[in-house]
C-alpha cells in the first residue's frame, strides 16, 4: 500500500489578500513615508477598505481640508489617472498627538471602531527638538496609541515605524529590543518637576550616550512598545529605517517632499549656500530610499498578522548590505547639481567634505558664513531684503550641518536577517510588487533621480528651465574661478612681501 502524502500547510496569503477587506489606522500620513505608504496601500492593495488618517487643525488649516490637499499631491497622479475611486477610500480622523487620548472624542473612536492594522509613524523628526516636546511626540504619542489599540475589538497588528538610529550609541546594532536609556517613571519625575530653561539645561546629561533628543525617545519608545506589547490582544513590530531618501521607482523615480536631511544638504550646495561638511568619506552612508523603506513597512504588518507574534520583532531596514560612503555620495551629488542646476544659484556649486574640526572652521567662516552676512548686509543697504535674509539662513545651514555631523562622522554595523528572510518569504507576485530588495539599488542612477527628484517636488522647479540654469550655473563658474585667480594672487603677493621682508 502507498503511504498517503503528509498535509502540508496552506502558504500565507499574499500581501494584497492580507490587507483586502480591511481597515488601516496611520498616523503621520501627511508625513514623508506617511504619504508614500497611503499612497502604495492604495494602489497595491486594490480591495483595502478604508484607510483611516489621523489629521490634526495646522493654524487655520482644518484636518479636512488638509486630507482635501493631500489627495491633490502629485503623488498620487498614479492613482487617480488609473482608479481614482481609490481616493475615496481615505478618511480624516481630527486628533492630535499631543493631547489626551490623541484628542479622539466618541465619534472619532467609533470611526476606527474596525481597524485591525495600524501604522504609528507620527514623529518630529527634528535632531535638536528640546526634551519635553520630543518625549511628548515621540514617546508619550505611542503609549496613546496603543492605549488606543487597545479599544479596537478587531485590532491585529501595531506597527511602530523607529530609528535605525534609536541606539546608535552602539557600534552594532542587531534586531532586538534594548533597555530604555532611563525607566519612563523617572524621566516622568524630571519632567514634571523642573522648569523649561532647567530641562534644557540638564537634556545633555539625560539623554547621556545618546547623540540627541531624537534618538533618544525613539529608544524609550520601542521599549515602551515592547513593555506594552506583553499585555497586549494584538502583535506588534517595530521598523527601524535608516536615512530615508528618495524613492527608487514607486510611485515615480525621485519623489522627496521635504528638505529634511540629505535633500537639504542637497539643496544648499545646489543653490551655492553650503561649500563645507564636516564628515568622513570613507564612512559609509546607510540611505534607504522611501518606497524600498515603505514596500518593507507593508511587508512587516503582513507577516506580523499571519504570524500573530506574541513578541516584539525588530526590522532594520537599511542599505547596509549595498553600501555607499559618504565621499562617493557627495561625488555623485555634486555632479547631480552641475548637470541638472537648481533655478537662480546664489554662487557656483562647490564644495568638500573634511574630518578636521579646524579646516571646518575656518572654511565654514571663509566660504559660507562670512560671505552670507556681507550679501545680507548689501541687500540690506539697497532695500533688496530675502524671506528668510540670508543671516537666517546661515545658521539654519549650520545648525544641519551640526544635527548631521553625528551620522556623517560614524557608522555602524547592522544586523538586517529580518529583514533578508522577510524578502525571501514574499511569494514571486509579492516581490514583484514589493521591492525590499536594497542590491536594486544603483547608487548613480539614484542620486541622479533625487536631484532631479528635489528639483522638481521640493523646488517645484520645470524642467525647462534647465538650460537657462546652466547658463546661469557657468557663468558663476567663471566669476568663481576669476575671484580664486586674484585670492590666489593677493596671498602669493603678500607671502611674497613677508619673506622679502624677513630676509
Amino acid at each position: 500500500m502507498v503511504p498517503r502524502p503528509s498535509p502540508q500547510s496552506a502558504p500565507p496569503p499574499l500581501i494584497p489578500e492580507f490587507y483586502a477587506g480591511r481597515e488601516v489606522f496611520i498616523t503621520g500620513a501627511t508625513g514623508f513615508i506617511g504619504k508614500v505608504l497611503v499612497e502604495r496601500l492604495l494602489w497595491t492593495c486594490k480591495e483595502i477598505s478604508k484607510l483611516h488618517l489621523l489629521i490634526r487643525r495646522k493654524k487655520d488649516t482644518l484636518p479636512e481640508e488638509r486630507l482635501k490637499e493631500l489627495k491633490q499631491s502629485p503623488l498620487f497622479d498614479v492613482i487617480r489617472q488609473h482608479c481614482p475611486q481609490q481616493l475615496k477610500k481615505l478618511t480624516v480622523v481630527n486628533g492630535d498627538l499631543t493631547k489626551n487620548r490623541l484628542g479622539l472624542n466618541k465619534d472619532a473612536v467609533q470611526q476606527i471602531n474596525q481597524v485591525s492594522v495600524v501604522f504609528h509613524s507620527a514623529a518630529t523628526v527634528k535632531f535638536d527638538e528640546v526634551l519635553d516636546v520630543s518625549v511628548e511626540q515621540n514617546l508619550r504619542s505611542v503609549l496613546k496609541v496603543m492605549d488606543i489599540c487597545d479599544q479596537l475589538p478587531m485590532i491585529q497588528v501595531m506597527v511602530y515605524v523607529s530609528t535605525a538610529y534609536s541606539n546608535a550609541d552602539l557600534p552594532s546594532i542587531e534586531e532586538r529590543v534594548y533597555p530604555a536609556p532611563m525607566s519612563l517613571q523617572k524621566l516622568q519625575i524630571i519632567l514634571d518637576n523642573l522648569p523649561k530653561h532647567l530641562i534644557r539645561k540638564v537634556t545633555p546629561s539625560l539623554i547621556s550616550s545618546k547623540p540627541n533628543t531624537y534618538t533618544f525617545t525613539k529608544a524609550m519608545a520601542e521599549s515602551a512598545v515592547a513593555e506594552h506589547a506583553q499585555a497586549a490582544k494584538y502583535a506588534t513590530a517595530i521598523l527601524r529605517p535608516s536615512i530615508v531618501a528618495s524613492s527608487v521607482q514607486n510611485p515615480f523615480p525621485g519623489w522627496v517632499q521635504n528638505l529634511n536631511g540629505p535633500s537639504g544638504v542637497m539643496v544648499s550646495a545646489g543653490k551655492g549656500l553650503l561649500h563645507v561638511v564636516y564628515c568622513f568619506k570613507n564612512k559609509k552612508t546607510d540611505m534607504i530610499p522611501v518606497d524600498i523603506a515603505v514596500d518593507t513597512l507593508i511587508a512587516v504588518g503582513w507577516e506580523t498578522g499571519i504570524e500573530d507574534l506574541r513578541e516584539t520583532r525588530v526590522y532594520n531596514c537599511c542599505s547596509h548590505d549595498n553600501p555607499t560612503t559618504w565621499g562617493e555620495y557627495n561625488e555623485r551629488m555634486t555632479r547631480g547639481v552641475h548637470d541638472y542646476p537648481f533655478d537662480s544659484p546664489l554662487w557656483y556649486p562647490f564644495g568638500f567634505c573634511t574630518g578636521n574640526r579646524f579646516i571646518l572652521k575656518i572654511s565654514q567662516l571663509m566660504l559660507q558664513v562670512a560671505p552670507l552676512h556681507i550679501i545680507d548686509f548689501l541687500y540690506n543697504i539697497f532695500g533688496m531684503k530675502t524671506r528668510p535674509s540670508l543671516t537666517e539662513i546661515s545658521d539654519r545651514i549650520q545648525e544641519m550641518s551640526d544635527a548631521l555631523a553625528f551620522f556623517m562622522c560614524h557608522d555602524w554595523t547592522f544586523s538586517t536577517n529580518n529583514v533578508r528572510r522577510l524578502k525571501e518569504k514574499l511569494s514571486p507576485t509579492d516581490a514583484a510588487t514589493y521591492n525590499l530588495d536594497v542590491h536594486t539599488i544603483d547608487w548613480d542612477d539614484h542620486c541622479v533621480k533625487f536631484v532631479k527628484g528635489v528639483r522638481r517636488y521640493v523646488l517645484q522647479e520645470k524642467d525647462e528651465d534647465i538650460e537657462r540654469a546652466h547658463k546661469r550655473v557657468r557663468l558663476l563658474y567663471i566669476i568663481h574661478r576669476a575671484l580664486q585667480f586674484v585670492m590666489t594672487f593677493c596671498i602669493c603677493r603678500l607671502g611674497l612681501y613677508i619673506v622679502t621682508s624677513i630676509f
